[in-house]
């Protein structure tokens, strides 16, 4: 069964893990079976402490770099922050923005994030744009609030062109690192509610060309089942992407489907 037109991403979201030499043998690993890689795309985000040395792993090779997060200036007195021509320099092509962890521990705002996804667009990355409700507000049934108010924070001011160079990632905060995941079907309902925002606020060939990954505990075992949604276009993967056969499993399961 092939997907729509959208192809598949495969994103690891390394967190707070690895020394320098850790990384590099994790990036080693995942090299050697980077054979299988050949319709989707894959992409590592280390910390940025390894973010050279996975460079140089992943150099000539099909898996591409991100970051986990970027600041909005591209110079300055910004003690501990670095800026997008900072990451262009060392390699990365993506920038995952306004992770659930960067909006609890760090106080970032849809409007901080938006002012990082501008800068990110503006220096050539792709942002990789975090969206998603707490087990509260999904218990309350406030999922579609939660989301129409992040996603048209997130984008506003952005142009058609910019969100169309731009990934959105539906990341239920209550499924991050918990092992519980969104089943499919609510998980898709979620994508195509995105894409409707978009619709709105943009155009329909914008939205239905817009990817849409879904993160949360994704890992080899729920991956297929994930990936066959037809608004998923993707995984923003956590604590499965630091086990090399884990993450390999499921960029082997979005080939199988994008085949």
């Amino acid at each position: 069964m092939a997907k729509l037109d959208r192809s598949l991403l495969i994103a690891g979201n390394w967190k707070m893990n690895k020394t320098v030499n850790e990384a590099k043998e994790l990036a080693e690993e995942l090299v050697k079976g980077s054979n299988i890689i050949r319709a989707s795309t894959a992409v590592l985000c280390p910390p940025f402490t390894v973010l050279g040395a996975v460079a140089s792993v992943i150099e000539s090779t099909v898996y591409r770099l991100g970051a986990q997060n970027v600041f909005w200036e591209d110079s300055g007195a910004f003690t501990g922050e670095v800026s997008p021509p900072m990451l262009r320099a060392v390699g990365c092509q993506y920038v995952i923005v306004g992770h659930s962890e960067r909006r609890q521990y760090f106080g970032e705002t849809d409007a901080s994030v938006n002012r990082k996804i501008k800068a990110a667009l503006h220096s050539g990355l792709t942002p990789i744009v975090c969206v998603g409700e707490t087990l509260q507000e999904r218990e309350d049934g406030k999922t579609h609030d939660v989301i129409k108010k992040q996603i048209n924070g997130v984008l506003e001011g952005l142009t058609d062109e910019a969100v169309r160079s731009l990934i959105v990632a539906y990341e239920p905060v209550w499924a991050i690192g918990t092992g519980m995941t969104a089943e499919p079907e609510d998980a898709d309902e979620v994508h195509a509610y995105i894409r409707e925002l978009v619709n709105i606020a943009y155009s329909p060939d914008v939205s239905q060309n817009l990817t849409i990954l879904y993160g949360g505990s994704v890992n080899e075992s729920n991956a297929e089942t994930l990936l066959y949604m037809n608004n998923i276009d993707g995984a923003l993967i956590g604590g499965a992407s630091l086990k090399p056969e884990s993450f390999l499993q499921v960029i082997s399961t979005a080939e199988s489907i994008v085949a």
